[in-house]
């Protein structure tokens, strides 16, 4: 699965990295404890976190996630879209909460 089909079945609002949506969906993680994403995401993996800070991109582009979704409508710091269009690090807004976001990726089959 890729990146655009998420960000269409969950309706996602692109915020960066509108030309990185082709990118290949591995598998997903949801965590807002940003070392044990470190951890135990795996490149490819989307992430769901609801941090809005710059370091989430630090995190995404060392582990070469697919991408990652704000979860409950927050808003990104501007510095952190800066940064995430600099990695090439595609930036989602979801409304739903972080479980409802998860269970919408296992529904597409996103393990």
């Amino acid at each position: 699965m890729q990146l655009k089909d998420v960000t269409e079945d969950l309706n996602l609002a692109v915020k960066t990295g509108k030309d990185q949506l082709e990118r290949e969906v591995t598998g997903g993680y949801a965590g807002d404890l940003l070392s044990d994403v470190l951890a135990n995401s795996r490149k490819g993996n989307v992430w769901v976190t609801l941090h809005t800070h710059a370091n989430i991109v630090a995190v995404a582009s060392a582990k070469e996630l697919s991408g990652i979704i704000i979860v409950n409508g927050r808003i990104p710091e501007e510095e952190t879209l800066r940064k995430a269009e600099e990695e090439n690090i595609p930036i989602m807004i979801s409304s739903l909460s972080t479980y409802n976001v998860v269970c919408r990726l296992y529904e597409l089959g996103v393990r």
